[in-house]
């Protein structure tokens, strides 16, 4: 491989967020007046649009009550992320090593725009990555259309580009779009279950993709 670009999930990729993410998901369902078993968990769904992640916990609730729930959700998050969850440790010393070395970083994400706009502008990143996609201006993780847009934008072709991500929906995605993936051990979803979408490697933490990239 000769990788030039590498596109990163941010929510349990890049950044320490699924404890929050998970509770405002129950609250938004409570406060609509559902329940989340507890043989559910919020975690499984990370990585999704959010109208997808509602969808997929409550396959009987209407559209009216999913675009409720949607709503809470974002209004609890943004109260909640006045003080911005924080990159995992060494995250960002990584990712501009990375830069350093050459490499193009992306972000592919289940996030609303405006959410990751804020999010970047919190960790002063706003013009940091080369492109990205959120899953309100595209399709939803799994479907391979925000990273067809990214390599379009940035000019790359797949075989020159790595998906990295915690979930199952990023390395499916990744597969789909005829692109290499790294899985990351430390995330919402069990690394056990990546085997079958065959990732370049699993990480314990992003610093260490540079040293084995140059493997």
């Amino acid at each position: 491989m000769n990788p030039k670009l590498l596109i990163f999930d941010w929510d349990g990729t890049l950044c320490d967020s699924l404890s929050r993410i998970s509770y405002c998901v129950v609250l938004a369902a409570e406060e609509n007046g559902f329940v989340l078993p507890k043989s559910v968990d919020p975690r499984e769904v990370i990585g999704l649009g959010l109208r997808e992640s509602f969808q997929t916990l409550f396959d009987k609730a209407n559209n009216e009550q999913v675009a409720a729930m949607c709503a809470s959700y974002s209004r609890n998050f943004i109260e909640l992320d006045n003080d911005p969850s924080p990159f995992f440790d060494g995250a960002l010393d990584a990712l501009n090593d990375l830069k350093k070395a050459g490499y193009r970083l992306a972000i592919a994400t289940g996030k609303s725009r405006k959410g990751l706009d804020r999010a970047l502008l919190a960790k002063k990143l706003s013009s940091f990555f080369d492109a990205s996609r959120c899953s309100d201006e595209t399709a939803s993780k799994p479907n391979p259309l925000m990273l067809f847009e990214i390599l379009d934008e940035i000019d790359i072709l797949p075989e020159h580009a790595i998906m990295i991500g915690d979930t199952v929906y990023d390395l499916e995605m990744a597969t789909n779009a005829g692109i290499a993936s790294i899985g990351v051990n430390y995330g919402a979803h069990s690394p056990e279950r990546f085997k079958k979408y065959r990732p370049l490697f699993c990480v314990d933490r992003i610093s260490e993709i540079k040293i084995q990239l140059k493997q």
